[in-house]
């Protein structure tokens, strides 16, 4: 009797199709391995490729279409950038794994090699973020920022064709594509935050499929996890369902996971921080990420953030 395929439902971008492939080739050597197939699934954010990622009304919008054929049972597990899943699954959804995380630095690409330092007051940097965008202008106030969309391999396209003068990627992608090479450097995390869950690839499942949840479990990374329910439990208090100019990064050392997070202004001439640490437990992880999100609301975070999106919105904050 044939075994039916576990379906692995992805984007078919180059970076997506590499995690669904990791995913898969994760998969394949268990010792009770099942035939594996692979479904590209075009979500929102591949068939809006001019608007502005934070215009895209949260961060469902390369995810929500693939989450449906898993609820529809299209599919059998989705295979997702973490940073791009929302905070709060659909219900009958579950992160069932966190894969090992990759480099979580965000990545600058020079035309020219010249390092971030040594741009010239003016040059043209892409992006695709508020939170790049306003690191960016913290960082470097005389630099001019410019909208950045499409694809990894795209966006270096766009850099090398004199589109920008310099652009900024998450590290992860640009390595896990083989394109290390084009990196002029790897920024330092205290100046430029990552996303949460920069660098992580999460497995979703449906929450009645045991037999999957049991099989795709089997590749959660503890330290990977961790760190993404840090971020995300922070993200969740701050966000509202709204993409934020907020950096952080959590990681364990020791018996310990630290965090911290930044919240920025877009003009970079603000920004409201803090950082602690806690037990190397999921409900510690959890506890932490509040509260580091509540230091950063009772720090102003909250105002801040109204105020950048009344801007971005026209609306009153």
């Amino acid at each position: 009797m044939s075994v039916k395929p576990l379906r692995i439902g992805t984007r078919a971008s180059a970076l997506a199709l590499w995690q669904a492939h990791h995913v898969r080739d994760l998969l394949a050597v268990q010792p009770d391995a099942v035939p594996l197939e692979i479904v590209h699934i075009r979500t929102s954010g591949d068939l809006q490729t001019e608007v502005p990622l934070w215009q895209a009304g949260g961060r469902a919008f390369f995810t929500k279409e693939i989450d449906r054929a898993l609820l529809e049972g299209s599919i059998d597990v989705a295979v997702h950038s973490l940073k791009d899943l929302a905070t709060t699954l659909e219900e009958g959804i579950d992160l069932s794994a966190v894969l090992e995380r990759a480099d979580p630095r965000d990545a600058f690409l020079s035309r020219d090699g010249l390092p971030f330092a040594g741009l010239p007051a003016g040059a043209r940097v892409g992006t695709s973020s508020l939170r790049r965008r306003a690191f960016l202008a913290r960082a470097r106030p005389d630099l001019t920022h410019a909208e950045l969309r499409g694809n990894v391999p795209t966006r270096i396209e766009r850099l090398n064709r004199g589109d920008y003068d310099a652009i900024i990627l998450a590290t992860a992608g640009v390595e896990r594509l083989m394109l290390g090479a084009a990196i002029t450097e790897r920024m330092d995390p205290a100046v430029f935050p990552p996303a949460v869950s920069q660098g992580i690839v999460g497995v979703c499942t449906r929450s009645d499929d045991a037999a999957t949840r049991a099989r795709i479990g089997r590749l959660d990374v503890p330290s990977s996890r961790l760190a993404a329910t840090a971020e995300r439990a922070l993200l969740k208090r701050i966000e509202g369902g709204c993409q934020v100019p907020l950096g952080a990064l959590a990681f364990v050392r020791g018996e310990a996971l630290h965090c911290s997070a930044t919240v920025c202004t877009l003009d970079g001439r603000r920004d409201v921080r803090a950082q602690g640490q806690a037990a190397a437990t999921l409900a510690d992880a959890a506890a932490l990420g509040i509260r580091l999100a509540d230091d950063l609301l009772a720090r102003g975070a909250g105002a801040l953030i109204a105020h950048e999106r009344s801007r971005l919105t026209g609306a009153a904050p």
